[in-house]
């Protein structure tokens, strides 16, 4: 079955599918160790009980999520030998320091620090632990830079010059800081704490739901409304100042994601269309007149290229012009979600019923958005592998197509089952904790018990002391 097809696409979407398993756990585990952080400094502040049994229950998906990130990391380590030899071959002066910049620093520091966070809140003083859970959140914030560093030298490389057909560093500041370093960091970061943020609202209404009226139910939902709502603002304008940074140094891309067939000054924006390879136009097109000019140009008039002015050297439009869409769309609803429910919090105190089951249906919405955008900025830098310095095709291995397609297979049954055991395990722990005693603050109320479905204010219980150490 696997034998006609070109093991190039075939080792591209065993790559693609490795990213996609991997990325979603390190999203949420750079974002949820701050979020941790808050909580144990609220405890400190307040001595309120209930912030701790909010750390103590994310402090197990924080777990099951960072042992996941690590093994499907070590998988994609190994295909850099297996399927893309001429990669480290070409630019492995530059890609092998980075990666080990991010273990020597990085993943050592969490490493370090991380039985201390997990096992040590008993066993060493509040401050201490506070202090661990504040190193292993820079921990995975540094490890973010380095592996955000490296791959945005592959959009944007700056900083080397070739000899001898092999990459060589000139400066390790350009080359870390390239032209689209700062947009896609801050990108991304913002795209980790809009995960989590509705990770925690998702998770905490769905335990709201089922009558679990906890404390830490409330400030756990409120802490992930109230940040979605103020990131999601940001992450608009930094999608906006990065999709220019990308006109000017991969105009091929943007092209793509527009569904912009033809070089034309006054590029309306497509709102819907099926791009159509064969004719090089979009089928069924939607589209408002010298938008995208507007929007990408900051003027009705700008000129756009199309995909017409860069001959063969694009990357396909179909795939980026969807995931583009995709990406937006669901951005545009979190920022719809997120206010409606902060304004909730605002005016009632929780969100009504309606409203939590829509958080709980956009407990994973952030996934959704990251792997779309992931795949517009990686299919977007097709056919090259290192932007116009080294294509996909020069950095393949000769490795047969039957060889990758059966691991493939394997891979794609596997992270679909451990996908299905991650979210499994989620609720399940999301359940245990509906049911367990939480101490004094639990109080559950079964919905129906007020007919907006908040709980009855309750005394707060005198005596609530952080601890002597």
């Amino acid at each position: 079955m696997f034998a006609s097809l070109d093991p190039v696409v075939l080792a591209r979407i065993q790559f693609a599918a490795n990213i996609t398993f991997h990325i979603l756990f390190p999203t949420i585990s750079i974002a949820l160790t701050w979020v941790l952080l808050f909580f144990k400094l609220r405890y400190g502040k307040t001595g309120d009980e209930s912030w701790m049994a909010a750390y103590r229950f994310w402090v197990k998906i924080f777990a099951l999520t960072f042992a996941l990130g690590v093994v499907s990391g070590i998988t994609m380590s190994f295909q850099f030998g297996t399927n893309w030899p001429g990669y480290m071959e070409t630019v492995g002066n530059i890609a092998g320091p980075l990666l080990a910049y991010e273990v020597l620093t990085a993943f050592f520091l969490e490493a370090t620090f991380l039985g201390i966070m997990l096992f040590g809140m008993r066993r060493v003083s509040n401050r201490t632990h506070t202090i661990a859970t504040l190193l292993v959140a820079g921990g995975t914030t540094l490890s973010a830079f380095w592996i955000l560093a490296l791959n945005s030298w592959m959009q944007t490389p700056a900083g080397f010059q070739m000899i001898d057909g092999r990459a060589h560093v000139t400066s390790w500041i350009e080359v870390v800081f390239n032209p689209s370093f700062p947009y896609r960091f801050t990108h991304m970061l913002l795209a980790s704490g809009l995960t989590v943020a509705f990770l925690l609202a998702g998770i905490s209404a769905y335990r709201w739901l089922r009558g679990d009226r906890a404390r830490e139910v409330i400030q756990s939902m409120r802490t992930g409304v109230v940040l979605a709502a103020m990131l999601i603002p940001l992450q608009i304008v930094a999608g906006d100042l990065h999709g220019l940074n990308t006109l000017h140094h991969q105009p091929a891309k943007i092209a793509a994601m527009e569904g912009i067939w033809t070089t034309t000054k006054g590029a309306p924006a497509v709102l819907f269309g099926l791009p159509n390879a064969t004719t090089r136009t979009n089928d069924y097109e939607i589209a408002i007149p010298k938008l995208a000019s507007l929007y990408l140009a900051h003027d009705v008039d700008g000129e756009i290229q199309g995909i017409d002015a860069f001959g063969d050297r694009h990357p396909p439009v179909a795939p980026l012009f969807f995931a583009f869409r995709i990406m937006v769309g669901v951005g545009l609803l979190m920022l719809v979600v997120s206010w409606l429910a902060a304004w909730q919090f605002r005016t009632r105190g929780a969100p009504a019923p309606w409203m939590a089951r829509v958080l709980v249906a956009m407990t994973f919405s952030g996934w959704i958005a990251l792997v779309a955008g992931w795949y517009v900025t990686e299919i977007g830098r097709q056919p090259y592998l290192v932007y116009g310095v080294l294509t996909t095709a020069q950095a393949a291995s000769k490795v047969p197509a039957m060889m990758i397609g059966s691991t493939l297979a394997m891979y794609l049954t596997l992270y679909a089952v451990l996908i299905a055991a991650y979210i499994s395990v989620v609720y399940h722990l999301a359940r245990k904790a509906g049911t367990a005693d939480s101490g004094p603050d639990h109080h559950p109320v079964h919905p129906q018990d007020d007919e907006r479905g908040i709980e009855t204010p309750q005394p707060v219980i005198a005596g609530h002391t952080r601890s002597a150490q």
